[in-house]
């Protein structure tokens, strides 16, 4: 009998990338293979299900991790992390690793989704546009704060301290964190940038007076007309500062803001799930040494 709960979206590379850096090197494969994203990523997902007793789940994952469309907009996106045949720069030892936690989806019957020329965000905005009732998003990543809405409701579930702590994050954790409306991050992260994607944001504004132009007009598209039209309201000095970056300002919401309508096919993933192959999984957890890992995933997919 199917679950009833939240559709649960998992961030896939941001969860698994956090279990790189988060769990020792020193669990390896029986031939020395670092395995510590793999069984870190896996015990997540224990965790979450766990906590959580979700009726769905879907790992989403990259099918491009610097989208045409982006760079388009922006030719700075990503850019730093982007080596010269344009692939994105991964640790070797972590590389190594992505095609084993694949494969172990597969093997416990996780369903997946990606869409081509996107990259995970916009699978999970575009299943969190479809769906039809409460839906929980597994990240590390807080670009995603902005499909938070408690109407649905839908929640960001934040593993950046540790899944010892998760943080549930609603409309009000984002104007407790941020001091702005809590359907408002999307625009509030274009004015104030990400240097680590490759995004400026507004020369001379940060958090505080992002949060105050926020709070005064309410979006960018607000802000941008409030400056053509020679509107007043503007905080301090952000008025010039804003003006001077307005072409930026035009570009980079089609950069941050999460699509709603990628092309990603339609997928089922009711819990709970029997694992399809079970042989496949234990030679899985032999062959990389994945220990209670896999198990343990299993029989909370099952509901046991």
């Amino acid at each position: 009998m199917a679950r009833v709960g939240s559709l649960m979206l998992l961030d896939t590379a941001s969860l698994y990338f956090r279990a790189f850096y988060g769990v020792p090197d020193t669990l390896t494969a029986p031939d020395g293979t670092p395995v510590n994203a793999v069984r870190g990523f896996l015990d997540t997902i224990t965790r979450l299900v766990r906590a959580r007793h979700p009726g769905q789940l879907v790992a989403c994952l990259d099918a491009d991790w610097r989208p045409a469309f982006r760079v388009a907009a922006m030719p700075s996106y990503k850019a730093q992390r982007a080596r010269p045949d344009g692939s994105e720069e991964v640790p070797a030892a972590l590389a190594a690793q992505v095609p084993v936690i694949e494969e172990v989806l597969a093997a416990l019957g996780v369903a997946t989704a990606a869409a081509p020329g996107y990259e995970a965000d916009d699978v999970i905005g575009t299943l969190t546009a479809r769906a039809d009732g409460a839906v929980e998003i597994a990240t590390g990543d807080r670009d995603l704060f902005q499909l938070v809405d408690d109407s649905r409701p839908v929640r960001v579930i934040y593993t950046a301290r540790g899944l010892t702590k998760l943080d549930i994050v609603d409309e009000a954790a984002v104007t407790a964190r941020y001091q702005i409306p809590g359907r408002a991050y999307g625009d509030y992260a274009v004015l104030r940038g990400d240097p680590s994607d490759g995004l400026p944001g507004v020369a001379g504004v940060g958090d505080k007076t992002a949060a105050e132009l926020i709070r005064a007009f309410g979006t960018v598209d607000a802000i941008i007309e409030a400056i053509d039209k020679g509107h007043g309201g503007f905080p301090g000095s952000s008025r010039r500062k804003v003006a001077a970056d307005r072409g930026y300002l035009s570009a980079a919401p089609a950069v941050v803001r999460v699509a709603a309508d990628a092309p990603v096919p339609a997928v089922d993933g009711t819990l709970p799930v029997t694992p399809p192959d079970r042989a496949r999984l234990a030679a899985l957890g032999e062959r990389w040494g994945l220990g209670g890992s896999p198990g343990r995933v299993a029989q909370a997919l099952a509901g046991d």
